[in-house]
């Protein structure tokens, strides 16, 4: 045993008599006990609620909480969420009692609890997510809104109809049949739930819905003793009854099954997801949730009560609570059936208008206008707003199969649909210009060959592909217009900007690519042969024009002018860089590009063969040298060489063959970069390293002239004071062109850098 370990074991077993094992009680349950008791107060007029919204007997929803905390409490995999029954499931229990009768409802819900302990046991927890949350936003809706319009009879004294239509038609002849006294105590408890809010944080610790139903309720027993109210016979054993099997209709039942344990299990997994974003401890495993979710309706199916679901309510009251441990969601169910068995009686004080009144506040609550916003916001308002009509006027179930649906070909039309324009040219000489974006696939064939069709024919034109999927039938259709177009005359261009290639399509399968970062392809892919003709200056000198600096500034505004502008607006007015980047002249090599800079970051000096040098004749690099380090204070100087280098290759043939023939101001500047040679040529370490990995002797001279700079950024008057302080670190890089790799060069050596690896 790790003596760790030993010792405290020693030290809790200290005080325990021998032979006996000491009991051990949650560490949470000074947190957890009074978390219990408030969770206690608000599931219970809400399950009494719910019980009577759904036409169930009232004790069956009691029955309900008590196994939802004590089963699902136990066996679910979310620590704080807090089941019991739901009103997201009043209007299917409303129906299935409607239609199959309250015993066969409860064999429905005992099957049902099979279906989610299967679907837990199969590891589908999360795959139950694959749903669009706009359906389920709509969902609760459209049951809120159903729950509103049948509550809405029974608070004026009638009854409810058999649909959220029939209810709905009916409301204008229950209101002239209003029974006032019933009215007045449910609008009593709404009025009670909305203030409640705004009353004093020390009245506010006791529940609202117990509160407003308790007072309520107390009022009517001395003015209104004559309203409506629950009633049931016997004993909460005496409400235990046990399910029984239809005598038909088995595909109704199946229907029935799949629609409770599907809608009780996203519920569930929806509502752990949300509670696991309020606290900090441990996730939810959602897998074992759909077990504890499932043992606790078959439990509660068997014993005569409401399916089960997690109801976010409740667990929000948990964790505002102060609850600690999955011990509050068990104790709340042992104080519902507690309760439920002492003190039955006292449940049958309470008017039916006084839960409707809750239940109208609990309905409201379920259709949130930032929902709404948030549809409108994302283009799902026709998503959302057809599940719930589809909710209210037909059912629940085909409802959200309506929804799933539009959802789905939303989606696709989304993914599939291309974006395809065509602009006309603003002055004489512009081409057409035709821009398309998005997934390119013959889906969207008949919209392209329209725009491009309404492209006269001999007239030029640019196309802006920016593809991030693309197949061989969009390919064909516009390079066989291409082709059409030019044999007319015209001129047509492709711009690739996406992240699939053109060319790709006719070799491979179509597939999606990552995105690609480099900002541009060289200009010779993509634009024209710059004309034949010269232009001539005033003097009589011919000059090629700037064409090709001038076609990729029109690139640049059309394309990434827009892009680029948000990046510099903190630049406009000072900058900021955090390293002095000192790289060769060479063409080939981007700074911003090699190092995943952003506009800003480097201070970049550019030169021939990257050289630090300290010369009267040299100025303008000891004042950038300067600028850096003590204007900017720039963190770290980073020398890069390259491969292939054209100033090493110099330095080789000066020394070795004959100098290039590129003037005395050339062979005066590489003096600096002659040091270089002659550590090569004495065996320096990198250069033998180098050689090692398999590079040629300019490479290796490149790395050896990176060293070199480096040390003589150590001897220089302003880097070298910042570099002994620790103010300022250098550091050396060396770029393979071939294979477009950086190389970290260090006095010793080089060194691949891992891709997957973090430099600190």
């Amino acid at each position: 045993m790790h003596p760790t370990l030993k010792s405290k074991t020693s030290l809790n077993d200290a005080h325990s008599p021998p032979g006996q094992k000491r009991l051990r009680f949650p560490a949470s349950l000074g947190a957890d006990l009074p978390a219990s008791l408030v969770v206690f107060l608000v599931a219970l007029p809400l399950s009494l609620g719910i019980a009577a919204a759904s036409g169930a007997p009232i004790m069956a929803g009691l029955i309900a909480a008590a196994v939802g905390g004590i089963v699902a409490g136990s066996l679910g995999g979310s620590v704080l969420q807090v089941s019991g029954p739901a009103a997201g499931l009043t209007v299917v229990v409303a129906g299935l009692i409607a239609e199959f009768g309250w015993q066969v409802t409860c064999a429905i819900t005992a099957a049902a609890g099979v279906v989610q302990l299967l679907l837990g046991l199969s590891r589908v927890g999360r795959a139950a997510l694959a749903v669009s949350p706009v359906v389920v936003k709509a969902m609760l809706a459209g049951i809120g809104i159903t729950i509103i319009l049948q509550q809405l009879h029974v608070l004026l004294g009638g009854q409810a109809g058999d649909s959220a239509v029939d209810n709905l038609a009916g409301l204008p002849a229950a209101i002239t049949r209003v029974e006032l006294h019933s009215a007045l105590l449910g609008l009593a408890v709404v009025a009670v739930l909305i203030a409640w809010k705004y009353l004093p944080a020390a009245v506010r610790k006791v529940p609202g819905p117990l509160a407003a139903v308790v007072a309520v309720t107390a009022v009517s027993v001395a003015v209104a003793p004559g309203v409506e109210r629950v009633s049931f016979s016997g004993s909460l054993f005496d409400a235990v009854a046990l399910p029984v099997l239809p005598d038909g209709n088995w595909l109704s039942v199946g229907m029935a099954v799949m629609t409770v344990a599907l809608i009780a299990s996203i519920e569930s997994l929806l509502s752990a997801v949300a509670v696991d974003k309020m606290h900090t401890g441990p996730r939810a495993n959602l897998n074992r949730e759909l077990v504890g979710q499932g043992s606790a309706n078959m439990v509660s199916g068997m014993l005569g009560g409401l399916p089960v679901t997690g109801v976010i309510v409740r667990s929000a009251t948990n964790v505002e609570a102060g609850g600690k441990s999955r011990a509050s969601a068990i104790l709340h169910g042992v104080w519902v059936l507690l309760f439920s068995a002492l003190f039955a009686g006292i449940i049958q004080l309470i008017p039916l208008s006084v839960l409707a009144g809750l239940l109208l506040v609990i309905g409201a609550k379920l259709v949130k206008i930032a929902d709404i916003k948030t549809s409108l916001r994302t283009g799902d308002l026709l998503v959302y707003s057809v599940t719930l009509v589809c909710v209210v006027a037909l059912n629940l179930l085909e409802g959200v199969i309506i929804g799933l649906a539009l959802a789905a070909v939303c989606v696709l039309w989304r993914v599939l649909r291309a974006q395809i324009h065509v602009h006309q040219p603003v002055l004489d000489g512009q081409p057409w210009r035709l821009t398309i974006a998005g997934s390119c696939s013959f889906f969207a064939l008949p919209r392209l060959n329209r725009v491009l069709h309404s492209v006269p024919a001999g007239q030029d034109a640019l196309v802006e592909l920016n593809a991030d999927y693309l197949d061989l039938a969009f390919r064909e259709a516009l390079t066989a217009w291409q082709a059409q177009q030019r044999s007319t005359g015209a001129t047509v261009t492709i711009e690739e900007h996406g992240t699939t290639a053109f060319t790709d399509a006719a070799h491979s399968a179509p597939q999606r690519q990552d995105l690609r970062e480099f900002p541009l392809p060289p200009r010779s892919s993509w634009q024209p042969a710059a004309p034949a003709d010269q232009t001539a200056d005033d003097d009589g000198h011919d000059h090629p024009p700037l064409r090709s600096i001038l076609l990729g500034i029109d690139k640049y505004h059309r394309r990434y002018a827009d892009k680029v502008r948000p990046l510099v607006q903190d630049l406009t007015e000072e900058q900021n860089p955090d390293t002095l980047f000192i790289a060769c002249v060479d063409s080939r090599v981007n700074p911003n590009l090699i190092t995943s800079s952003g506009p800003g970051d480097l201070l970049t000096l550019r030169n021939i063969g990257n050289v630090v040098c300290r010369d009267d004749d040299e100025a303008s690099i000891d004042s950038v040298m300067a600028f850096a380090v003590k204007g900017l204070a720039v963190d770290s100087i980073v020398v890069c060489g390259h491969s292939n280098c054209g100033a090493m290759k110099a330095v080789l043939a000066d020394a070795e063959g004959p100098a290039p023939a590129l003037g005395s101001g050339f062979n005066a500047w590489l003096d600096h970069a002659r040091p270089a040679y002659r550590s090569l040529v004495d065996g320096h370490p990198i250069a033998l390293a180098a050689a090692a990995e398999g590079f040629n002797r300019v490479d290796q001279l490149s790395m050896v002239n990176v060293a070199v700079q480096l040390r003589k950024l150590h001897d220089h008057p302003v880097t070298g004071p910042a570099l002994a302080s620790g103010q300022v670190q250098a550091t050396g890089l060396f770029y393979d062109i071939c294979t477009a790799r950086v190389i970290l060069v260090t006095a010793e050596g080089i060194e691949q850098l891992d891709p997957s690896m973090a430099v600190n």
